[in-house]
């Protein structure tokens, strides 16, 4: 797909391959200096197209440091992938596989590696989550669902991790410790805290890890939070809006009004069940 969205070279060429093993190179492998170039030129392609297109929050700035390199686009390339929704289970999932096809050779390519580097940005975003629920319920945030004593055990643990994950090996204590294994899933407006004997999700064909676009509502591994509340309200009253509009046929409109009652109900359920560690401070 990339061969195709960008012919002239950027980034990735159809004409151009890696060599084979064995073989004597034909002078049409990218080596650092090309592709140095080609993310530069990719950079300019892609402001260019956010400016033709009346986007100017999708200019990608000037870098006061220069030249991003392949080192430094590696490197940005894994934070971003590791902090989209559901990132950490793409992750987990899909480069998985790609450690297992590719060769050990390319796999192992030094200390700043892929897979060193997603290894390390998963574990800092699975961090950051951490974090993030530790300041919430720190300040009085609720939580709810059966699976809220064990993210709050996991919450009270974020401390430890923050700004101390610099070496793959300490992104393997975190990643491969079961007690923090949060996952935020906003499409369901809920947290997988994942225990793989008490996930519904669990399929023996995927990695260890959990099917966020598969989450059942009656699992013992969601929790959720008074903002994941507030969304199910938004959301459901967005739905309510649609659901009024004359263009939108009887029967959608009544699926639509179902799903948004059921979201209310979602949090209705929550601001009954929902416990916290103290009272809001002011």
């Amino acid at each position: 797909m990339l061969e195709r969205l960008a012919p002239d070279g950027l980034l990735f060429d159809a004409s151009v391959r890696a060599i084979p093993r064995g073989r004597v190179s034909t002078g049409r492998v990218v080596g650092f200096e090309a592709m140095r170039n080609r993310i530069e030129d990719f950079i300019a392609w892609a402001s260019g197209l956010a400016v033709r297109l009346d986007r100017p929050h999708e200019v990608i700035p000037g870098d006061p440091f220069g030249a991003l390199g392949v080192a430094r686009f590696r490197r940005s390339l894994a934070w971003h992938i590791a902090r989209r929704p559901g990132g950490l289970v793409a992750l987990a999932i899909q480069y998985g596989h790609m450690r297992t096809a590719m060769s050990a050779g390319y796999a192992a390519r030094g200390r700043g590696g892929i897979h060193e580097l997603l290894d390390i940005e998963t574990a800092r975003a699975t961090a950051d989550t951490l974090t993030t629920l530790h300041d919430d319920l720190a300040t009085g945030t609720g939580i709810s669902g059966p699976a809220a004593r064990r993210a709050i055990h996991a919450a009270a643990q974020a401390p430890t991790f923050v700004g101390s994950i610099r070496t793959r090996r300490q992104a393997r204590d975190i990643l491969g410790n079961p007690a923090l294994t949060i996952y935020d899933n906003p499409h369901s407006f809920l947290m997988c805290v994942y225990s793989r004997d008490r996930a519904l999700c669990y399929r023996l064909d995927v990695t260890d890890a959990p099917s966020l676009d598969r989450c059942q509502p009656s699992c013992a591994n969601i929790a959720r939070t008074d903002r994941h509340a507030d969304e199910l309200v938004e959301h459901a009253q967005a739905l309510e809006k649609q659901a009024a509009s004359e263009a939108v046929p009887g029967p959608l409109a009544d699926r639509l009004t179902r799903r948004a009652g059921h979201l209310r109900n979602l949090a209705d359920r929550h601001n009954h069940d929902r416990i916290h560690l103290q009272e809001p401070t002011s």
